[in-house]
């Protein structure tokens, strides 16, 4: 965000921050991403960002959980209540009742990155897209999968991989409303596909609106909007670490055995690696840690509320 005039610029209290993002803070004058002008901030996440009306849902439902607590007592009453927030929120009409000045293509212009050192590439999103989602796993709400295996009969798809967990790439998917979510329950439902990514850039259109709603690994927050300030979000890949699962488990590698052996021939071998060797190890000493998800040292939150 652009250095004020007057006054600070500090980030959110760390308490107010969801847990996957309380390393966040602002990076050093000698950072490649510091701008002159501008104060840029960090922070992380390991399965994904949503923004729009998923994350607005699930703002009014942890809000709901924060006033009464006692109404939530198990997962049956938990996914009822969920519901009506949605409904009470126009999650199922949002064509009659979300103001379109939300809508992801009018709030912001997104860019995307497709390989590490690509130039920025204007994504075009359809204007009925009113929730976007970017997928570091194959999995989002509860197990589900929005991103699907792609087909190799529908031009759109020709492009697109399976989500291989190790490709260095971000699933990108768009939905309208609950009704299109919906879809997911069927087999081989999916959401619209947008793009796959090393990096995306959402550059918020000033004046359009004062907040809008942002959620990673299932926490949201209420983002506020300066109506003057060139406000940027930017994702992208930055390292990998090893993780354990149980059987069946849906994530698989593009050096599966049982991996479609087109997805190898997709990257261009040595020419397409995601990352360079520097920039794979800078990531593991950054990013694969459990340090990298902690408070920092030098923030003292005694007096947060």
């Amino acid at each position: 965000m652009r250095a004020p005039e007057e006054g600070p610029c500090d980030p959110i209290a760390p308490l107010e921050l969801p847990h996957a993002l309380h390393a966040f803070h602002r990076v050093s004058s000698s950072d490649s991403l510091n701008v002159e002008g501008y104060h840029t901030f960090r922070g992380g996440f390991w399965n994904y960002f949503s923004m729009g009306m998923d994350a607005e849902v699930s703002y009014g439902f942890h809000s709901e959980r924060k006033r009464n607590p006692e109404k939530f007592k198990n997962q049956l009453t938990n996914q009822g209540t969920y519901a009506k927030v949605g409904l009470k929120q126009g999650w199922f009409c949002a064509s009659l009742s979300h103001p379109s000045s939300r809508n992801i293509a009018h709030l912001a212009k997104v860019k995307i990155m497709k390989r590490a050192g690509n130039p920025w590439e204007e994504l075009q999103i359809h204007h009925s897209i009113r929730s976007i989602i970017c997928l570091n796993l194959p999995s989002f709400s509860g197990g589900l999968n929005p991103w699907g295996t792609p087909g190799t009969w529908r031009t759109a798809d020709r492009d697109f991989t399976p989500p291989y967990v190790d490709d260095g790439l971000i699933e990108i998917v768009g939905f309208r409303d609950a009704w299109h979510g919906l879809v997911l329950l069927a087999p081989n439902g999916h959401g619209t596909r947008l793009a796959q990514a090393h990096g995306i850039r959402f550059e918020f259109h000033k004046g359009v609106a004062d907040h809008t709603f942002m959620r990673v690994d299932g926490e949201p927050w209420k983002q506020p909007l300066p109506t003057d300030d060139d406000t940027v979000v930017e994702i992208s890949h930055l390292g990998q670490v090893t993780m354990l699962a149980n059987e069946p488990c849906r994530s698989k590698s593009v050096n599966d055995p049982s991996s479609p052996s087109q997805v190898h021939d997709s990257h261009g071998g040595e020419e397409g690696k995601i990352e360079d060797e520097d920039e794979w190890e800078d990531g593991k000493r950054k990013f694969g840690a459990a340090d990298t998800f902690k408070i920092p040292d030098e923030v003292d939150i005694a007096h947060f509320s």
